[in-house]
């Protein structure tokens, strides 16, 4: 049969419509964009430290795995209502996974996980909670802090060195018992002043650099060359110290911590930075989301906890360490090699790794 032009017309206009249909409904039956909901421990993003680590895990998750993302922060000073009303609001506004960064988040994760099932959490620095929703993600904190005791003893003229921390909570403690026990390993006439900015139950430490800094130059004035800072954005009152030091002819190292500190420091405090001990919170946080996506789930048993009933069982998650790369120290500024302490941080880390040099995580009596 022969089709007049206007009827050939109208079937090649029909079946290119028909050819055309399956690519404009592609859009519809793609995969859902994952929403994330992160919750930042006290001084939230732009520390400079513990919480630009995650930022930058967060920032990498929506440029690679293309997810959107709402962030939220505690307040110094808040109450424990303020965190669990912060996580509550994204698992209620569908933000799936949610991740809290910090311990003290710890309470709160707990009690709105068992409100919301179906949501996947997960808590950094916490490994206290038994729950098929929640992981916990957790860091040797104590093996990068042996390294950087090893870099301090080795660049100490004084044979004095400092540690600052945070809040004196048996986290922070984990530090201290590696930086020390690295120190004291290299070189045993060495000391270590130790001191906190805040004692629990003031979390104030966390981000309180004029404190921090009155506590250096205290350090510094009793002769310390090395000083290490395990205090979040606390540590800011210490680069501080040591560029003042300098000014007046007084040469102090200093150690940063989480991040590369070096990267963000003025150029004056770069001078200074001898290194900064690495911990790769941007790694779980990319994990942990990446994970979620791909349906995988942490299967190892990193603690002993309690479910919302207070019934004893395993916190599943995954634990960062030198093995794992989810600690160790930074190179920026060429320092470590200027100074030639490279070999020895490096023999420290293989042993280390094999478990010949155990590392304590308490503090020697």
């Amino acid at each position: 049969m022969r089709l007049s032009k206007r009827v050939l017309t109208a079937a090649i206009a029909v079946s290119t419509v028909a050819l055309a249909a399956p690519a404009a409904m592609a859009p519809a039956s793609a995969a859902k964009t994952v929403k994330v909901g992160l919750a930042y421990d006290i001084g939230g993003r732009g520390d400079k430290s513990f919480n630009d680590a995650a930022a930058r895990g967060l920032d990498k998750a929506k440029k690679v795995l293309h997810v959107t993302a709402k962030e939220v922060s505690a307040t110094a000073g808040g109450a424990a209502s303020e965190r669990e009303d912060k996580l509550r609001l994204l698992a209620q506004a569908g933000y799936n996974p949610i991740i809290a960064v910090g311990f003290l988040y710890a309470d709160s994760v707990k009690k709105v996980a068992a409100e919301f099932p179906k949501t996947t959490f997960a808590i950094i620095d916490d490994s206290s909670i038994a729950a098929k929703n929640v992981y916990a993600l957790v860091f040797a904190e104590e093996q990068g802090s042996y390294l950087a005791g090893v870099a301090a003893a080795k660049a100490s003229k004084s044979g004095k060195i400092g540690y600052i921390g945070g809040v004196r909570i048996p986290l922070l403690q984990k530090f201290e018992a590696g930086f020390v026990a690295g120190v004291k390993a290299t070189k045993k006439s060495a000391t270590v002043d130790v001191k906190y900015v805040t004692e629990p139950p003031d979390f104030g430490g966390f981000n309180d650099p004029a404190k921090a800094k009155v506590i250096a130059n205290g350090m510094i004035d009793a002769g310390a060359d090395v000083i290490y800072a395990a205090a979040g954005g606390s540590g800011k009152g210490l680069f501080e110290a040591a560029t003042d030091a300098a000014a007046a002819g007084n040469k102090v190292w200093t150690i940063g911590v989480d991040s590369d500190q070096y990267l963000t420091a003025s150029a004056a405090e770069k001078k200074n930075m001898l290194t900064s001990m690495l911990k790769r919170v941007d790694v779980a946080v990319f994990d942990m989301v990446q994970n979620f996506i791909k349906g995988k789930k942490f299967t190892a048993v990193v603690g002993q906890g309690t479910d919302i009933a207070g019934a004893a069982g395993n916190a599943i998650g995954k634990r960062y360490n030198l093995k794992n790369s989810g600690v160790g120290l930074s190179t920026s500024g060429g320092y470590l090699k200027k100074l030639k302490l490279e070999a020895a941080i490096n023999s420290a880390t293989a042993k280390i790794k094999t478990g010949t040099i155990k590392v304590p995580t308490v503090p020697a009596a």
